[in-house]
C-alpha cells in the first residue's frame, strides 16, 4: 500500500481488526519512510458490477458514490452513521447477489429510494427531488401527497 503522505511504496500493517458490522477489515498502517500513520478498509467484492446509465454509458459501480449520495440526503438528519453504513452494505450485497453484472442505474436509484424511505422521510424526499428531477413546488406536493396516501 502506498503512503498517502509521501508516496512511499511499502507501508507496514500495525493492526488489523474487523469493523463493527463485520463487513470490512480495518487496517492501521505506518510508513517507515515518513513515519505517518493512516487507516485503510478492505471489503469483499463478490463480483465486479457495472452500472448502465439511461444513455447507454457504462460505469463501474462505486459503493462510495452510492453512500455519498445517501449521506447528502441524510445530512443533518437524526440517523446514526453506523446505520447508514449497514444499509449501504446491505444494498451492495443485494446487488452483488442478484446474479447480474450489469445493473441499470434506475434500479440502483430505486434501491436507494427504498432504503432512504425506511431510514428517514425527509431524506427520502430530498433524494427523490434530485433523482426524479423535481422542477416546481407542485412536483414536491404531488410526491408528498402520494407518500401520505401510501402511509394510510
Amino acid at each position: 500500500m502506498r503512503c498517502p503522505f509521501c508516496g512511499h511504496d511499502d507501508t507496514q500493517v500495525k493492526d488489523s481488526r474487523p469493523t463493527e458490522d463485520n463487513a470490512a477489515i480495518r487496517r492501521r498502517r505506518a510508513c517507515p519512510e515518513c513515519g505517518a500513520r493512516f487507516t485503510t478498509f478492505e471489503r469483499v467484492h463478490l463480483r465486479e458490477l457495472t452500472v448502465v446509465k439511461a444513455n447507454g454509458k457504462r460505469e463501474v459501480f462505486e459503493r462510495d458514490k452510492m453512500e455519498r449520495s445517501m449521506r447528502v440526503a441524510l445530512r443533518k438528519r437524526p440517523v446514526e452513521e453506523d446505520r447508514i453504513s449497514r444499509v449501504v452494505t446491505s444494498m451492495v450485497r443485494r446487488l452483488e447477489t442478484m446474479g447480474e453484472t450489469e445493473i441499470p442505474a434506475a434500479q440502483v436509484g430505486e434501491l436507494v429510494m427504498e432504503a432512504l424511505r425506511s431510514l428517514d422521510s425527509v431524506a427520502y424526499v430530498r433524494f427523490a427531488s434530485v433523482y426524479r428531477d423535481f422542477r416546481e413546488a407542485k412536483d414536491f406536493e404531488a410526491f408528498i401527497g402520494a407518500l401520505d396516501e401510501d402511509d394510510i
